[in-house]
């Protein structure tokens, strides 16, 4: 695609979302950082409801005086100063946007860490993003206090499920995690700060405002690379609030309900996607209502059936497994109004099924931790399955060969994207950087697309070796690395094969120095070290790999028939 068609293409799409009632255009020199386009919220929305989990709801006001206290807190009682990064270790709790907004309020970075992690994966993240302070569930403290003695990190904030309920049900609900569920916080950890004792102190002070600006450092998101290795994407205030705007403009050409929107999200919050549609939520004032185990499908439909969403936020794996379920069909659907599904690809089966029990199709989007995260998204009036929908308002997108070079239209080639949305780079990876982020600001996304004359684009690969399991990538050199310590294994090679629950899990090829290895004993020693998504579903020995003349393992001839 030449410059001349990468204009044409935006003046099409921009027509397109004109028709369809969307602004083309985003102003933004409207908000300086992110807690500006948030804080209008708590004026307008403050005695309404913001955030729901574990049936207890916290008001846009009650949000706005707990993260001023934590914010308070951070900036009276820790030393910490603008730019520093804390890590948020949390899982869906009220907790969670209390303590990102008290974060930011106080001109920190956000390092958002999954509960789960292993010990290395968690060493690594607080190592390479210099964290000093972290926020971690009680009852998920084990993994920390085993590293925190190999990181920069200074303060520990413990919180349990239910700090911020009322007082008899504080006590019930901690009293039986910490007991029955034996959700006790580690050894090791005896300086750790309560978050309601941090809450406490930091209400004696007002804390003072951080002037942030649109080019200050929000958010260190952490996502894996081709070498396996974690980088922290750099997102700067300017990029959130930027991709904010745009979803807001997109949100047009979906179907509105009466009054506010409840939204409903299962997605883990430490992943971009679900960071921002938290974000979106709060901007727009409207009712979140957070599932703090999505495994737990059971209470996920009893939730549904207690707020009826407006709004729903899930993934091909959890439209699934849902409408497989009688007790999920038997709800009442009908305040549903739009489902948004991204972080891995949306089958057709899947679309269909879930359009079929709920009468709400089901609008398909793309995105990367790179980009804030939305690149694309289908409109809510215009859907056409099978895409990921038209460019976002002020965003360009073109395709290129490998050489870097434009491809004609209606050819594949990797696509690129340019926009306000795309990361200032990886924190401090500066070759990295310079790998996918050219000097004009476009940024290669190693997957393979195809552009219709229409504008919609469609992904037909990923270039990568990127396996996306549940819509987490995984990195197939981080589990061969891993693998490698095992003393019975001479070579391995993982590469990602379909599955009906995940979309893709990871098979890995072994050949065992013994020849007496077995496929359990490869995923015990794998599950010391992986997060669970990332331990092979399959282990297939052999005898011996494929190789290049220069003996590089050939991953792609690992595939067989059927693992396209």
């Amino acid at each position: 695609m030449s410059e001349e068609s990468v204009i044409e293409l935006q003046k099409r799409v921009a027509a397109t979302w004109r028709e369809l009632g969307v602004n083309s255009r985003i102003d933004l020199e409207r908000f300086d950082n992110l807690i500006e386009l948030i804080e209008h919220a708590f004026r307008e929305h403050a005695d309404e409801a913001a955030f729901t989990s574990l049936g207890h709801t916290i008001t846009f006001a009650e949000l706005d005086d707990l993260s001023g206290q934590f914010a308070s807190y951070l900036e009276h009682h820790t030393g910490l100063e603008m730019g520093d990064r804390i890590a948020v270790q949390l899982p869906n709790l009220v907790q969670y946007p209390v303590v990102v907004l008290g974060a930011l309020r106080a001109g920190l970075v956000v390092v958002n860490t999954n509960p789960m992690y292993s010990e290395r994966e968690l060493r690594h993240q607080l190592q390479d993003s210099g964290a000093r302070a972290l926020v971690v569930l009680e009852g998920m403290s084990a993994t920390a206090a085993a590293v925190l003695r190999d990181t920069g990190v200074e303060h520990v904030v413990m919180t349990q499920p239910a700090d911020l309920h009322p007082p008899l049900r504080r006590w019930l609900l901690n009293t039986a995690a910490r007991y029955l569920k034996g959700s006790r916080q580690a050894a090791g950890l005896e300086h750790a700060v309560h978050l309601r004792a941090a809450l406490a102190l930091g209400g004696e002070r007002r804390f003072t405002w951080i002037p942030t600006h649109r080019d200050s450092l929000a958010l260190l998101q952490y996502t894996g690379g081709t070498t396996g290795v974690a980088k922290g994407a750099r997102l700067s205030h300017g990029n959130l609030v930027a991709n904010v705007l745009q979803v807001d403009e997109y949100m047009a050409s979906q179907p509105q309900s009466p009054g506010r929107e409840v939204l409903m999200q299962p997605l883990p919050t430490y992943h971009i996607y679900a960071f921002m549609t938290c974000v979106f939520s709060m901007v727009n004032g409207f009712h979140m209502v957070f599932i703090p185990d999505p495994r737990n499908q059971k209470d996920l439909i009893k939730r549904f059936r207690q707020y009826r969403p407006s709004v729903f936020f899930g993934l091909n794996t959890l439209f699934a497994a849902l409408c497989a379920r009688e007790d999920f069909r038997r709800l009442d659907f009908s305040q549903l109004k739009v489902t948004m599904s991204g972080g891995m690809a949306l089958s057709h089966a899947a679309a269909q099924h879930w359009e079929s029990i709920t009468g709400c199709g089901i609008s398909e989007g793309y995105g990367l931790t790179e980009t804030s995260p939305v690149v694309a998204a289908n409109p809510g009036n215009r859907r056409v399955l099978g895409t990921i929908g038209l460019p976002l308002p002020g965003t360009r997108v073109k395709l290129v060969n490998d050489a870097g070079e434009p491809v004609p239209m209606g050819e594949p080639g990797e696509l690129c994207v340019q926009g306000p949305q795309v990361m200032q780079g990886y924190w401090n990876r500066p070759e990295d950087t310079a790998a996918v982020l050219d000097e004009r600001g476009w940024f290669h996304t190693g997957d393979i697309a195809l552009i219709r004359e229409d504008g919609y684009l469609k992904i037909v690969d990923r270039k990568k070796d990127m396996i996306l399991v549940s819509g987490f990538n995984v990195y197939p050199n981080e589990l061969e690395d891993v693998l490698y310590e095992h003393d019975d294994v001479v070579e391995c090679a993982a590469v990602g094969v379909p599955d009906e629950e995940t979309g893709e899990a990871v098979r890995m090829y072994v050949v065992s120095r013994s020849g007496q290895l077995t496929v359990e004993a490869v995923r015990d020693f794998m599950r010391r070290s992986l997060t669970a998504y990332k331990v092979p579903k399959q282990v297939v020995f052999r005898d011996e790999l494929p190789k290049s003349n220069v003996g590089k393992i050939l991953r792609r001839e690992l595939k067989e028939p059927g693992d396209a």
